[in-house]
Protein backbone atom coordinates (compact mmCIF):
# COMPACT_ATOMS: atom_id res chain seq x y z
CA UNK A 1 0.00 0.00 0.00
CA UNK A 2 2.92 2.49 0.70
CA UNK A 3 4.03 2.27 -2.68
CA UNK A 4 0.80 2.89 -4.09
CA UNK A 5 0.66 5.68 -2.31
CA UNK A 6 4.12 7.12 -3.03
CA UNK A 7 3.12 6.65 -6.49
CA UNK A 8 0.03 8.23 -6.79
CA UNK A 9 2.43 11.52 -5.14
CA UNK A 10 4.63 11.23 -7.43
CA UNK A 11 1.97 13.10 -10.05
CA UNK A 12 1.51 15.95 -7.69
CA UNK A 13 5.26 16.63 -7.31
CA UNK A 14 5.63 16.62 -11.40
CA UNK A 15 2.61 18.89 -11.53
CA UNK A 16 4.57 21.48 -8.68
CA UNK A 17 7.83 21.35 -10.88
CA UNK A 18 6.08 22.55 -14.06
CA UNK A 19 4.32 25.57 -11.91
CA UNK A 20 7.03 26.20 -10.34
CA UNK A 21 9.09 26.88 -14.23
CA UNK A 22 6.86 28.44 -15.42
CA UNK A 23 6.08 30.58 -12.03
CA UNK A 24 9.64 31.12 -12.23
CA UNK A 25 10.78 31.78 -15.50
CA UNK A 26 7.54 32.77 -17.87
CA UNK A 27 5.52 34.76 -15.16
CA UNK A 28 7.95 35.70 -12.46
CA UNK A 29 5.78 35.56 -9.39
CA UNK A 30 6.78 35.71 -6.50
CA UNK A 31 3.81 33.95 -4.46
CA UNK A 32 3.28 31.55 -6.97
CA UNK A 33 7.57 30.48 -6.54
CA UNK A 34 6.64 29.62 -2.64
CA UNK A 35 2.85 28.32 -2.65
CA UNK A 36 4.49 26.02 -5.61
CA UNK A 37 7.52 24.88 -3.18
CA UNK A 38 5.53 24.50 -0.50
CA UNK A 39 3.39 21.84 -2.25
CA UNK A 40 6.39 20.17 -3.71
CA UNK A 41 8.26 19.65 -0.35
CA UNK A 42 4.70 18.53 0.84
CA UNK A 43 4.20 15.95 -1.33
CA UNK A 44 7.58 14.98 -1.04
CA UNK A 45 7.62 14.58 2.10
CA UNK A 46 4.47 12.56 2.07
CA UNK A 47 6.28 10.46 -0.56
CA UNK A 48 8.96 9.66 1.42
CA UNK A 49 6.12 8.87 4.42
CA UNK A 50 4.32 6.71 2.49
CA UNK A 51 7.11 4.45 1.36
CA UNK A 52 9.02 4.55 4.93
CA UNK A 53 5.41 2.92 5.89
CA UNK A 54 5.24 0.38 3.40
CA UNK A 55 8.57 -0.63 3.82
CA UNK A 56 8.09 -1.57 7.60
CA UNK A 57 5.25 -3.80 6.83
CA UNK A 58 5.26 -7.11 5.60
CA UNK A 59 3.35 -8.30 2.85
CA UNK A 60 1.11 -10.98 3.56
CA UNK A 61 -0.13 -12.13 0.10
CA UNK A 62 1.88 -12.97 -2.68
CA UNK A 63 -1.37 -11.29 -4.70
CA UNK A 64 -0.46 -7.98 -3.48
CA UNK A 65 2.48 -8.69 -5.86
CA UNK A 66 1.08 -9.94 -8.30
CA UNK A 67 -1.51 -6.50 -8.74
CA UNK A 68 1.90 -4.99 -9.21
CA UNK A 69 2.89 -6.67 -12.55
CA UNK A 70 0.42 -4.62 -14.60
CA UNK A 71 1.54 -1.00 -13.83
CA UNK A 72 5.12 -2.29 -14.19
CA UNK A 73 4.82 -4.22 -17.82
CA UNK A 74 2.81 -1.04 -18.98
CA UNK A 75 5.64 1.17 -18.02
CA UNK A 76 8.14 -1.00 -19.34
CA UNK A 77 6.14 -1.01 -22.47
CA UNK A 78 6.61 2.47 -22.92
CA UNK A 79 10.34 2.91 -22.06
CA UNK A 80 11.17 -0.74 -24.24
CA UNK A 81 12.07 1.94 -27.00
CA UNK A 82 14.51 3.70 -24.99
CA UNK A 83 15.83 0.52 -23.56
CA UNK A 84 16.59 -1.41 -26.63
CA UNK A 85 18.00 1.43 -28.33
Amino acid sequence: MGVVAASALAYPVLVSAVQLVVAQLFIVDVAAVVLWLAVAVACCIALVAALRWGAQRRVLSPWLLLGLAPPALFELWLVWPRLAA
